[in-house]
């Protein structure tokens, strides 16, 4: 058992809160076969990264933003494989909402909709890939979620699916809990879990108690 002192928890969307791996892989498959890219090498890459920063590197010749409007409505016509990652839920629902945040590579209203269709309570500040100049591994991201939460970021643990997430993390100064196969080999966690469902919180004065 891991017991973690913490102001804020901000979290990863993707295999983090919502089950979407096999949607976005889905559509990412779609594109690659589409575009004669290698599917299977776009799919590695892809995980915990936006799709204008994939595209470049597994397709320089095309335009990386229209190519992420195909991928983007390609995934529309699979919503109904989005499904909460466990535990997901009743972890978010217990955190006080000036205590949470998401921070997430795909543009804020796919995150919004994907949470939606997954049955989970948006957070007050959820920071999406169009509001950063760089996208994970750059900190950048869940340090932004630490000042709009007005927090040191020494104080914040952060959940993580992906290699790229969780070097985010560590290099923002911030524990990091790893959720996932991604994460099995990775330095620098404080805790590997299989999904959220180890987790209880307990709010108090000071900030969070959690115990996984």
């Amino acid at each position: 058992m891991t017991e973690i002192h913490c102001a804020a928890l901000l979290f990863d969307n993707d295999g983090v809160l919502v089950d979407s791996t096999a949607l976005i892989e889905a559509a990412i498959r779609d594109w690659a076969a589409w575009r004669q890219v290698d599917a299977d090498e776009a799919v590695r890459l892809s995980h915990g990264r936006r799709f204008t920063e994939l595209i470049p590197e597994v397709a320089p010749h095309l335009d990386a933003a229209a190519e992420r409007i195909w991928i983007l409505d390609r995934e529309a016509t699979t919503r109904p494989l989005l499904q909460p990652i466990p535990g997901a839920r009743e972890l978010t629902a217990a955190l006080p909402a000036d205590r949470w945040a998401i921070v997430t590579s795909a543009h804020t209203p796919t995150a919004t909709d994907r949470l939606h269709h997954a049955g989970i309570t948006l957070p007050r500040h959820l920071v999406g890939g169009e509001q950063l100049s760089n996208g994970k591994p750059d900190p950048e991201g869940y340090l932004k979620a630490a000042a709009l939460l007005g927090f040191d970021p020494a104080d914040c643990v952060v959940v993580e699916d992906a290699p790229a997430g969780v070097g985010a993390a560590l290099a923002a100064g911030m524990r990091c809990v790893g959720i996932g196969p991604q994460v099995a080999g990775l330095a620098g966690l404080v805790a590997r879990l299989p999904d959220l469902t180890p987790i209880t919180v307990t709010g108090e004065s000071w900030g969070l108690r959690l115990v996984c």
